[in-house]
């Protein structure tokens, strides 16, 4: 942050009033309007404003950005391209971003991540139809107003690219929230948009799509490797797999995640809670705002790197609100919250004996473990892993597991949802409807589907006191089969909890 010796006097007309974060562009300043209005002004960064591709870019990106209307986003109202140092100015948007609300008060529930997320496709819509691509769509560009979330630098990013500080093949962006093309330093269109909103719904619900580390790590998993939707509640998995997935003809539009978020019209509540956030657009003028969200004190927009969100405490009220009975939207209907429970002192459960693990080989050496992602939850933990066949003579040629260790109730609601969010794509077709089948030599039945989507497989699931899995084989086979081989995988997965006195 800079200090008042540093701050420019003027941008313009406007008078600069502080510093507020600085990002690839260049810096950002709270300023006002000759008539009191608050803006915020990004002013490119030297060695930008001396390139003059940056500057041809920024004045073409400029006047498209200034047609992008629609609720979530943050209009342009003023801009300089030909100045000694480039800048445009946006109406100033009061709240937290993104991140910093989930910094600090944890991760959203299923209702409020289908809002979010159909806000987001407005917002997009809006960008996309001006012929403008995001670029950089990540929780510190999302700022959480009282009105709903705002979508900030839309139409610079595209500018910055284009100069010569960038090279070949690089690729400009947040890594954990590019697309594989834009990771690959390709040409990007529409969709990689969609894969961020993907990816920041994950951070939304608590999680990271690609995990965490250094950024070529980042971005090497979003080429090739499968996302960590762990965090999300299983209705909403189909569809952010769908906007994750590595071929951007694959992707959703815009429109399609309206129709999955929200087919329906409902009241659009605000983003944030009640009393919070700051209002959009024009603040009166006086004193420098803050936004107020809950018990949170916010400043005005810091652009920053995503954090990771805390999910205790949204998860405690998540299945405080299962507790009593709440319904949860799903991909395939309603199911009653709360089947999993953290509380010690339950006794309406039987004690955990097992545990999900994901050994480095199952079934006899048939299957070699290629991935594993876990997650902690309060009350147990969920994990999911790939296994790719071996020269031992395996049924399959590869299977994934998904699954959680704890203690549940509602094992037959477990199962089905866990089914939904592996079976339900909005364009799937089924080729061998749902069927429960008991394995000789098995305690418990397996419910197994073979789908037709974008490949053929079988999946089966099951749930019990302790463990709720489902395994998805590649290629499809008789559900018989797929139910057997599944009774040897989960045989050597689940495994007795050792205590120690």
């Amino acid at each position: 942050m800079g200090t008042e010796v540093d701050l420019p006097g003027h941008i313009g007309t406007y008078v600069v009033e502080r510093e507020l974060g600085a990002g690839g562009m260049g810096t950002v300043y709270l300023a006002r309007s000759r008539g009191g209005r608050p803006v915020a002004v990004k002013v490119a960064r030297p060695e930008l404003a001396a390139d003059p591709n940056f500057r041809a870019r920024f004045r073409a990106e400029v006047e498209a950005a200034r047609q992008v209307g629609g609720f979530h986003t943050a209009p342009v109202v003023d801009a300089d391209p030909d100045a000694a140092a480039p800048w445009l100015a946006t109406a100033y948007i009061a709240g937290p971003t993104l991140s910093e609300l989930l910094d600090r008060q944890g991760s959203m529930t299923e209702p409020q991540l289908r809002l979010f997320g159909a806000a987001l496709a407005e917002a997009l819509q809006a960008i996309h139809r001006c012929g403008l691509i995001h670029r950089d769509l990540k929780p510190g560009n999302i700022i959480m107003a009282e009105d709903g979330p705002r979508v900030l630098d839309f139409g610079i990013a595209r500018a910055v690219e284009s100069t010569r500080l960038t090279t070949t093949g690089s690729a400009f962006g947040t890594p954990g929230f590019l697309a594989p093309e834009q990771a690959r330093g390709l040409e990007v269109g529409p969709a990689a948009d969609v894969f961020a909103l993907g990816a920041v719904l994950v951070a939304a619900a608590g999680g990271r799509a690609f995990g965490e580390g250094a950024p070529m790590g980042l971005m090497y998993r979003a080429v090739h490797e499968s996302p960590d939707l762990s965090a999300l509640p299983p209705g909403l998995r189909p569809v952010v797999a769908d906007c994750l997935a590595k071929d951007p003809a694959q992707r959703p539009t815009p429109q399609r995640l309206l129709d999955l978020f929200a087919p329906k019209a409902p009241p659009h509540p605000t983003a944030a809670p009640a009393g919070g956030g700051g209002a959009a657009a024009a603040v009166p003028p006086g004193p420098t705002p803050t936004a107020v969200v809950g018990h949170v004190t916010s400043a005005e927009t810091v652009e920053q790197e995503p954090k990771a969100a805390p999910r205790g405490r949204a998860r405690a009220a998540l299945l405080a609100a299962g507790a009593a009975g709440a319904l949860l939207l799903t991909g395939g209907g309603l199911y009653a919250a709360g089947a999993f429970t953290g509380e010690d002192g339950d006794t309406s459960l039987p004690p955990a004996t097992h545990e999900l693990t994901t050994p480095i080989t199952v079934v006899s050496g048939g299957y070699f473990r290629d991935r594993e992602t876990w997650t902690k939850e309060p009350n147990g933990k969920s994990v999911s892993a790939d296994y790719s066949g071996t020269s031992k003579g395996p049924r399959f040629r590869e299977f994934s597991l998904t699954g959680s260790s704890g203690r549940f109730k509602h094992l037959g609601e477990e199962r089905d949802r866990l089914m939904r969010s592996l079976t339900y794509t909005g364009r799937e077709r089924v080729t061998d409807p749902r069927r429960d089948l008991h394995v000789p030599g098995s305690e418990i039945t397996y419910s197994c589907e073979t789908v037709t989507d974008t490949t053929v497989y079988t999946v089966c699931v099951w749930a019990d006191t302790n463990t709720v899995g489902a395994i998805k084989f590649t290629p499809s086979a008789r559900l018989e089969v797929a139910a057997a081989e599944t009774q040897k995988i989960r045989k050597d997965m689940r495994t007795p909890i050792v205590t120690h006195s």
